[in-house]
């Protein structure tokens, strides 16, 4: 008994997290990142409709603001992001979306919320919380009211995860996987032409 006391005091004293993430660790990583890729899984929660949805695909950015989502599983969306355009491809629906890009489309491709991270301080209030780093931005992003970063321990790439909470408590976790940094992604990857055939709508 004395052992099974002793053993839970250890564990009481050991740091809540051995992934614990900072602002500083963040931003260190950020510098030097030309581009990363990797495999994301999403997993949706939509309050109003008591549901949850998972998405998983494959991810590219070129930093500062190129880039591309190819879901691959629970949609056939493909999700271009050039500069300050975003292009949706729905191969469903055989037709192709086309707007401007800013902090407030965000909802439309969560995952490029991996591009701002780079300043954070800039952008967001920051509270270390229990090994994880819970962010709330400064101006209106779009509807999110917060992202809870969870650390990645030793990999290159500090980010393992993050869950993103809108105004509404709908709350969207990604998870990343495979993630390499700085392979030479090219410019011709963010590029899109629309197939024969498919309809396309452009919102100025």
């Amino acid at each position: 008994m004395r052992k099974f006391y002793i053993s839970i005091l250890i564990l009481l004293l050991l740091p809540v997290s051995a992934y614990a993430l900072t602002v500083d660790q963040i931003q260190s990583a950020y510098k030097g990142l030309k581009d990363i890729k990797g495999v994301f899984i999403q997993k949706s929660y939509l309050k109003d409709l008591g549901s949850e949805q998972t998405f998983a695909g494959d991810f590219a950015i070129k930093f500062p603001n190129k880039m591309r989502y190819l879901y691959k599983s629970g949609s056939q969306d493909e999700i271009i992001i050039n500069n300050d355009r975003i292009i949706i491809y729905q191969k469903k629906e055989k037709q192709v979306l086309k707007g401007p890009f800013d902090r407030n489309t965000y909802g439309a491709a969560p995952v490029s919320l991996l591009s701002g991270l780079g300043d954070v301080k800039k952008e967001f209030n920051a509270e270390e919380k229990g090994g994880r780093l819970l962010l709330k931005p400064k101006s209106p992003m779009g509807g999110i009211k917060s992202i809870e970063l969870e650390g990645a321990g030793d990999a290159a790439f500090p980010i393992k995860s993050f869950r993103i909470t809108d105004v509404h408590s709908n709350v969207i976790r990604i998870t990343l996987k495979d993630v390499k940094e700085n392979t030479g992604l090219k410019d011709r990857l963010f590029e899109f032409t629309p197939p024969p055939g498919v309809g396309v709508f452009e919102n100025p």
